[in-house]
């Protein structure tokens, strides 16, 4: 799991600090971009090149004014979690402009979209979704969403996470109309970025936010009642059954075992119609409690 760090909201949600005098005449791209005009944005995902999500997403973030570029999975990578560089080759095609699609994982999307497409200029964002369903508390640590700006994290580039759905998931039709919604806050999320961090990064070096939009109405359409600076609920959603078939192989049944919500996480505030905004970071480290938890553990042992 990539997110095993919660980093401490108050300091990293929604912005860095805004930083007081004018951009150095040798700014980054990012700190370039940060200052006015528009981003240059990676747009990945785990539902593939063409799902309504990421289209959703590079319809809107472009009329927003950003100049923005697919670079997502061949086919449906949901599940595959920070997997990435598992072939000796990896199959690419350029369908259309500004769309390159990766016989591989999100992670190897990202990967192949900084060292080829981006080659020349790293981009200022990776935006990975919006896809379908949630990825709170567990399920996070598997979504191939979350892998995706965990492997821009990875390579020092301010990422994103979005995702559409609720705990109990609504059907397909009305999770799509709820992506347009989703959509529209990450503009303003990334809007809100911009402004704040004036001559700095979009993000803190190494952090990202994993961004839960729920589904709300009937229709899907409805607006959230909020927006919740959360962390990564601790417990684990689904459950699988295995059933012994008797022939060497086993069913698998995996049902959703929601357990109650942890107070100011992910899971309580999209149960509540609130779109919950999560900082990650993508190492394993946690925080100086558990060092020296880890220091007192150890103290006076010998190999």
């Amino acid at each position: 799991m990539r997110l095993k760090r919660v980093l401490p909201l108050a300091a990293l949600m929604l912005c860095t600090p805004a930083l007081a005098g004018t951009a150095p005449a040798l700014a980054s791209p990012q700190e370039a971009a940060a200052s006015g005009g528009p981003l240059r944005i990676l747009l990945t995902n785990d539902d593939g090149y063409n799902a309504p999500g990421i289209r959703k997403a590079f319809e809107q973030l472009t009329a927003a004014g950003h100049d923005v570029t697919i670079v997502a999975p061949l086919t449906n990578q949901s599940g595959s979690g920070t997997k990435m560089m598992s072939a000796a080759s990896v199959t690419v095609k350029h369908p259309e402009p500004k769309v390159w699609a990766v016989d591989g994982t999100p992670g190897d999307s990202v990967s192949f979209g900084l060292a080829e497409v981006f080659a020349d200029r790293a981009p200022d964002l990776v935006v990975s979704g919006t896809n379908f369903g949630p990825n709170v508390a567990g399920l996070a640590t598997h979504s191939g969403t979350v892998g995706g700006a965990v492997a821009a994290l990875e390579h020092g580039i301010p990422a994103i996470a979005l995702s559409t759905g609720g705990v109990s998931a609504p059907d397909p039709v009305t999770t799509v109309n709820a992506m347009g919604p989703t959509v529209d806050f990450a503009v303003k999320l990334i809007d809100r970025l911009r402004s704040r961090a004036r001559s700095g990064p979009l993000l803190p070096k190494g952090v990202g936010l994993n961004v839960n939009h729920p589904v709300v109405g009937a229709d899907g359409k409805g607006t959230a009642a909020g927006v919740a600076a959360t962390f990564q609920d601790p417990q684990t959603l689904l459950e699988p059954d295995f059933t012994d078939a008797g022939d060497g192989t086993w069913k698998v049944t995996v049902k959703v075992a929601l357990r109650p919500a942890a107070k100011g996480g992910d899971i309580e505030a999209v149960s509540a119609g609130r779109i919950a905004v999560s900082p990650m970071n993508a190492d394993w480290n946690t925080g100086p409690a558990d060092t020296a938890l880890t220091s007192a553990l150890i103290a006076g042992l010998r190999p």
